[in-house]
C-alpha cells in the first residue's frame, strides 16, 4: 500500500473511533479501520483479562465464521495459555524496555517478526479458511491491554513485514481511540453518579425517565415510579455531624440498590439531599409496590435516621393520563409527600384510593406560587 493510502487509512480509522458515542462503537471502529486499513477479509479486537487469564474478544467484523464469531460476543475467550507469545514475548519484552511490534502467522505456521509458533491460531486459521493474520499488541498506558488481529482469506496475498509494522502503527492508533474512549465513559459516568452513593443521579433519571414514558406512549409498557425522603436525616447530621449523616445516606442507598435488584432493568438513584427513587420499566404495579414495602420494612431497620416515606405512582394503575415524565413524577411525589404526612409505615400508592384518590387530586392541584420542590424536564 503506498504511503499516502496508508497515511489515509490511518486517519480514517482514528476518525472512526473519535465519532464513536460508546465502546462498542469505539471496538467496531477500530476493528473494521484496520482490516480495511491491511485489505483484510476479517478483524478482532481482544482484551487481555489478565486477572482471568484469558484473552476475551470484544468484537468481530467483516467475513466471520458464523458458528463460532458474534460480532459482539458474549463467551468467545481464549486461556492465554494457548496463547505464550502474550506474556511470554509480550510482557518481557515491555517489561525490558522494548517496544510493541506486530508479527504474521500463515496456515503453514509463523511468518514475519513472529513471537513463535502459535498451534492453536494455526489450526483456526485453516478451520475458519483463512490463509494469514497479523497480530499486533495493543499497549495502554504502559500495560498490555490486548490485541488487534486482522486476517486474510487462503488464497489472497500473505502478509509481510511491511504489513506487519503497519498493523504495529494502527494498534498504537486504536490505543490512543481507547484511552479517549475510556476517558469519555469516565466523565459521562460523573455526569450521570451521585457521588456519595454511587447510585444515579437526577440526571441520569430525567433521562431514563422520558425514554420510558416515551415506550409507555408507544408500547403501553408499563412504568413505575418509586419516591422516597429518608425521615431524620436532619437530626442525624444536628446531632451526630454530618459524617454520620453521609454514613445514613450511603446505608439506605444500599438498602434501596439490593430491593431495586429485585425489580430487572431498575434504575435507582439519589436525587439530592435526602430524596431518592427508583424507576421500574416493564415490571407489573404490584411488584414494583411489594418491592417499595420492602424498601420501607429495611429502612425501619436502620440503626440511624427514622425510617422512610415512601410514594408510588405507575401507569398500570388509575390515575389519568400520563403524557410526560413529569406527570408520573408529580404523581410519585405526591404519594411520598401523604406518606411522609400520616407517617405511613408502608409505601402510599397513587391511584389506588377509589374515584377521589387524594394523592391524584394533590399532583393535580396547581403548584404553590413558590413552584414545585422538584422539577424535571419534560411538559405537563
Amino acid at each position: 500500500m503506498a504511503e499516502d493510502s496508508r497515511l489515509t487509512a490511518v486517519v480514517a480509522l482514528a476518525q472512526g473511533m473519535a465519532a464513536a458515542h460508546n465502546p462498542r462503537e469505539s471496538w467496531r471502529a477500530a476493528a473494521l479501520g484496520a482490516c480495511r486499513a491491511l485489505a483484510g477479509s476479517f478483524a478482532a479486537l481482544s482484551v487481555w483479562e489478565r486477572e482471568r487469564g484469558r484473552l476475551r474478544v470484544l468484537v468481530n467484523v467483516g467475513e466471520r465464521a458464523v458458528e463460532e464469531e458474534e460480532e459482539f460476543p458474549e463467551q468467545e475467550t481464549y486461556p492465554v495459555h494457548q496463547f505464550p507469545e502474550i506474556t511470554e514475548f509480550l510482557h518481557e519484552r515491555w517489561a525490558g524496555g522494548g517496544g510493541p511490534t506486530a508479527w504474521v502467522e500463515t496456515a503453514q505456521g509463523p511468518a514475519a517478526g513472529h513471537a513463535g509458533y502459535c498451534h492453536q491460531r494455526v489450526a483456526a486459521l485453516r478451520r475458519r479458511g483463512r490463509g494469514c493474520c497479523v497480530v499486533a499488541p495493543v499497549l495502554l498506558h504502559g500495560r498490555a491491554w490486548g490485541e488487534l488481529y486482522v486476517a486474510r482469506k487462503a488464497g489472497a496475498p500473505v502478509f509481510d513485514g511491511a504489513d506487519a509494522d503497519f498493523a504495529t502503527v494502527l494498534a498504537s492508533v486504536v490505543a490512543a481511540g481507547i484511552a479517549q474512549t475510556e476517558r469519555l465513559e469516565e466523565v459521562r459516568r460523573l455526569a450521570f453518579t451521585d457521588a456519595l452513593t454511587g447510585l444515579a443521579n437526577r440526571r441520569a433519571v430525567d433521562v431514563r425517565l422520558e425514554e420510558a414514558i416515551e415506550r409507555y406512549r408507544e408500547d403501553g409498557v408499563v412504568v413505575s415510579l418509586v419516591v422516597c425522603d429518608l425521615n431524620g436525616l436532619k437530626r442525624v447530621n444536628d446531632t451526630r455531624g454530618h459524617a454520620v449523616g453521609d454514613r445514613l445516606l450511603e446505608r439506605f442507598g444500599s438498602v434501596l440498590s439490593l430491593c431495586g435488584a429485585m425489580l430487572p432493568g431498575a434504575l435507582v438513584a439519589r436525587l439530592g439531599g435526602d430524596e431518592f427513587c427508583l424507576l421500574a420499566v416493564g415490571p407489573t404495579a404490584d411488584e414494583v409496590v411489594r418491592v417499595a414495602d420492602e424498601v420501607c420494612r429495611r429502612a425501619a431497620q436502620l440503626e440511624l435516621g427514622d425510617g422512610v416515606a415512601c410514594g408510588v405512582a405507575s401507569t398500570q394503575d388509575p390515575i389519568g393520563t400520563v403524557r410526560s415524565a413529569r406527570r408520573l413524577f408529580r404523581l410519585a411525589d405526591a404519594a411520598q409527600y401523604r406518606a411522609k404526612a400520616v407517617r405511613a409505615a408502608k409505601p402510599v400508592v397513587a391511584g389506588r384510593e377509589g374515584a377521589d384518590d387524594p394523592v391524584v387530586r394533590l399532583a393535580d392541584a396547581p403548584p404553590p406560587a413558590g413552584g414545585e420542590r422538584r422539577r424535571f424536564r419534560g411538559r405537563h
